[in-house]
């Protein structure tokens, strides 16, 4: 299997084990990340998603160009292209579980573009990130255009989607596209502690906080106020909204149902 998936304590793990071919994607790999996807978004215990890559050398090195199979090219491509976007996450509409990408090396081409799907990101000091598709006659259509242009100032994207120009962990926290960047030895704890952080918070507000900044990104301020989003609502109601007022004022930790 070329994905291993997992769901321990409220986190679900999925990591893509293909370390000789540094992590790229090819079909059934990508197969198999939608069916991680689709089991997560049915499992209500989930509360985080940790994505990786096998080894210390590359978190995903994007599509599997020497994969056989499918090898649809430019507009057959296009027209084939998974809604969700590459790996079936940059551009995924339905994962309302926050996801923390621990990238322990090269992201490029689609294993860049699903960093930038994710909501946290920890990378080793020797990460690095870029799009270099345009060297090799393609377009990042899986979420790299789109997405990487509203997270960082045009410039700087225009700069790494024309040039296909790599950068560094460094760089990238930066440029905002990084929460944190610690020594490789230092990555699985550092992780681990941002998802026990999101663990301890009340699940259904932490779903609806992602949903309500994913749907309303393009919208005024008082378009979004006025948004009533089925997550937030849901929230709102929750028993949860009672008990964590109320574990406050006993001094206790919340008890979190998740209802």
């Amino acid at each position: 299997m070329s994905v291993k998936f997992s769901v321990k304590d409220h986190v679900a793990r999925v990591t893509i084990d293909r370390p000789e071919k540094m992590n790229a994607v090819d079909a059934p790999t990508a197969d198999l990340l939608e069916d991680a996807w689709q089991s997560i978004e049915a499992n209500p215990d989930v509360r985080v998603v940790i994505l990786t890559g096998s080894g210390d050398r590359a978190f995903c090195a994007g599509a599997d160009l020497k994969a056989g199979g499918d090898e649809k090219t430019g507009l057959e491509y296009w027209a084939h292209a998974r809604p969700g976007g590459f790996g079936g996450l940059s551009l995924r509409k339905s994962l309302h579980v926050p996801v923390i990408a621990r990238v322990n090396g090269v992201a490029v081409g689609g294993g860049f573009e699903m960093v930038l799907g994710c909501d946290i990101v920890i990378a080793a000091d020797h990460a690095s990130f870029g799009l270099p598709e345009a060297r090799v006659g393609r377009m990042p259509l899986d979420g790299g255009m789109i997405l990487l242009p509203r997270l960082i100032p045009e410039k700087l994207a225009m700069g790494m989607l024309m040039t296909g120009k790599r950068i560094s962990a460094t760089e990238a926290e930066r440029y905002g596209l990084v929460n944190e960047v610690v020594p490789a030895e230092s990555l699985d704890e550092t992780v681990a502690a941002w998802a026990e952080q999101i663990v301890e918070c009340a699940p259904l507000s932490v779903k609806a906080i992602k949903e309500c900044v994913k749907e309303t990104s393009d919208l005024s301020v008082s378009e979004a106020l006025s948004k009533r989003l089925p997550a937030l609502v849901a929230a709102l109601e929750s028993e949860d909204s009672e008990e964590g007022p109320r574990a406050f004022q006993e001094k206790r930790k919340p008890e979190w149902k998740g209802r």
